[in-house]
């Protein structure tokens, strides 16, 4: 197994491999999103840190949020704007576009961070990457958090929902987006709006009811 690449090389392979394209349903976005052509499993291969690539896809939680946010541009305007769990960068890039005063992009994966960074450049906004696990800390100095498809696995949810109670008592707004999934605290959420797309997973032509929330 080779070295662990470097940001430049992830950077370069992201460039040559992964095509940007429009996002469905929020076309005003493009992203370097994964084609047959990418090789996948010959990065993982490669390199033993890659881990499950979320970021090289759109999940419906963060297709919602992204809508939200633009077509309601008041909810980030001229705020500081944490986009907890960011993938591609997707939601975080949505608001910065919206008129986010300031927009962190969070994650746990290096080369998610690099494609936010490309995302965000392809796009023409300014983004400052967060290559960190935030949910195991206090709450962070934002006026909103923004958490796309985080409740996709029960110990995952259980965290991320005790770093929301801490948002929320330190006076941080939270939105939620999801299609509803296992785990997401639905007795803690108050539903905002809804909006067709597609999720993980799904084919070109399947549509799903994504959901824009209140956390509190």
């Amino acid at each position: 197994m080779s070295e662990s690449p470097s940001e430049h090389d992830i950077a370069q392979l992201i460039r040559a491999r992964f095509p940007v394209e429009p996002v469905r349903s929020v076309p005003e976005i493009r992203l370097h999103r994964a084609a047959r052509t990418s090789g996948l499993s010959r990065m993982a291969e490669a390199d033993a840190g890659f881990g499950n690539p979320y970021w090289t896809h759109v999940w419906g939680g963060g297709l919602a949020l992204a809508r939200h946010v633009l077509d309601h541009r008041e909810v980030v305007a001229d705020k500081r704007v944490l986009d907890l769990g960011t993938g591609s960068g997707l939601v975080a890039i949505a608001a910065a576009m919206a008129g986010a005063r300031d927009v962190i992009a969070a994650d746990v994966d290096r080369y998610a961070i690099v494609a936010v960074e490309l995302n965000a450049a392809v796009n023409d906004v300014r983004i400052e990457t967060l290559l960190a696990d935030l949910t195991a800390g206090p709450a962070p100095d934002v006026d909103v958090v923004l958490v796309g498809d985080l409740f996709y696995e029960a110990e995952l949810a259980l965290r991320v929902t005790a770093f929301l109670d801490r948002c929320v008592a330190a006076g941080v707004s939270v939105l939620v987006g999801d299609p509803r999934r296992a785990f997401l605290p639905m007795e803690r959420l108050e539903l905002v709006a809804e909006y067709p797309g597609g999720d993980f997973g799904s084919g070109p032509d399947d549509v799903a009811m994504n959901a824009v929330f209140v956390f509190g």
